[in-house]
């Protein structure tokens, strides 16, 4: 591995993110070359092979292989940091000394620690680490039959960029054909909308049952964001948000979640 221009991959499913952290690595490591980006684990792995990078940015959770399943491909020919929203599996790993990770959003101050910890690591000719083991429980953990934890992000489209919506402050999500519309607050507590291209039956399993109910076909909420429930005609009701004109209505088959209220 050269020192002079060390070289790295990103992957990331959603490409806003990928040129973001490209453009926050090279403020902070003006000699890092990005040699490649990818879309998915699968075609992270393609690209390794044929530029060997000295350093991989794997997103933990993409469509198809994973971040985590990329990186066993990859072994210890690379230098591995997971770029995750799900930090959860980051913090085990790390915890452990063993893999580096970003949480997204991704802050400055902690990606200025991963890269002098990368390049102190390289000015010293070690070679990358064996993460065999970890990976291996880290690939179990991210399989379907196991029960990750709720999302704690959700990322949205908001006009030309993209945004990590944390789901605390989302009031309801409708479905908006095959997508999600979200509604959710600013940091000022302003009501915000933004589209997510995950159609709601598959946001819904990814969300903390214990703050997200589905209500009706087409719409959830957020439980800490109702105002009151006013029960309807033909088992029937309708929601009100707190702070928020719109009105959720609440179908037959959810009533029984509002019998107490």
């Amino acid at each position: 591995m050269t020192t002079q221009h060390p070289t790295a991959l990103l992957a990331d499913d959603e490409p806003l993110l990928r040129d973001a952290l490209e453009r926050m690595l090279l403020r902070e490591w003006p000699d890092l070359r990005i040699v490649a980006q990818a879309r998915n684990g699968r075609e992270a792995v393609e690209l390794f092979e044929s530029h060997l990078p000295d350093i991989c940015f794997l997103d933990v959770h993409m469509p198809g292989m994973t971040g985590i399943e990329a990186a066993r491909h990859i072994g210890r020919r690379a230098h591995l940091v997971f770029v995750t929203a799900y930090d959860q599996y980051a913090v085990q790993a790390f915890s452990q000394g063993v893999l580096d990770y970003l949480v997204k959003p991704v802050e400055p101050a902690r990606l200025a620690d991963t890269v002098a910890r990368l390049q102190e690591r390289l000015r010293a000719a070690q070679p990358a680490l064996n993460t065999d083991a970890l990976l291996q429980q880290l690939t179990q953990a991210l399989r379907p039959d196991s029960s990750p934890a709720p999302l704690r992000w959700i990322r949205a489209s908001i006009g030309p960029t993209v945004r990590l919506i944390p789901t605390e402050d989302i009031d309801y999500l409708r479905s908006d054909e095959k997508y999600t519309r979200v509604a959710w607050r600013d940091d000022s507590g302003a009501p915000q909308e933004a589209i997510v291209r995950t159609p709601l039956k598959e946001l819904i399993a990814q969300l903390d049952p214990s703050q997200f109910v589905q209500v009706h076909r087409s719409a959830a909420v957020n439980l800490q964001a109702i105002r009151h429930v006013i029960r309807g005609e033909n088992e029937t009701a309708d929601i009100h948000i707190k702070g928020r004109d719109e009105v959720l209505p609440v179908s037959r088959s959810y009533l029984h979640l509002f019998r107490q209220m």
